[in-house]
């Protein structure tokens, strides 16, 4: 994974935290933009100019869940979302866990074989399979 925020297509990358803990994945759901909300993805941002998307990835997951991530790998590959942005996925384990959405309205522990009982937004799907790997 290289740092900045821009990938070395010019996209500008977009973390996200694959949290995996007791054998689960968190799944995060939206409730904004109206086109997003009610659907699930994996909570984190956009990466912002100096900074590594390993710290982007804990000031976004510290935002948005209260709660602090540690990076623990970066899953293979990249996602687009639209024409200007690409998502890279990261494996994070979290010591204590007390988490609060604020700006999600459920989260939910899935386990392998509930990975598929969600609708995940588009740009989450490429990594599903491996994620799935992982728990199993």
């Amino acid at each position: 994974m290289t740092n900045g925020s821009l990938s070395s297509g010019g996209r500008k990358v977009v973390v996200a935290a694959a949290v995996l803990r007791d054998g689960r994945l968190l799944a995060c759901r939206r409730t904004t933009p109206p086109e997003a909300a009610g659907r699930w993805e994996l909570p984190g941002g956009k990466v912002e100019d100096g900074e590594t998307p390993d710290a982007a990835l804990v000031r976004e997951v510290g935002e948005e869940l209260a709660v602090d991530v540690t990076v623990t790998g970066w899953l293979e590959g990249a996602a687009p979302i639209g024409d200007t942005h690409e998502l890279r996925v990261a494996t994070c384990s979290v010591a204590t866990w007390a988490p609060y959405p604020v700006e999600h309205d459920r989260l939910r522990w899935l386990r392998a074989a509930e990975v598929d009982d969600v609708d995940w937004l588009e740009p989450d799907r490429p990594f599903l399979a491996a994620l799935r790997a992982r728990l199993a």
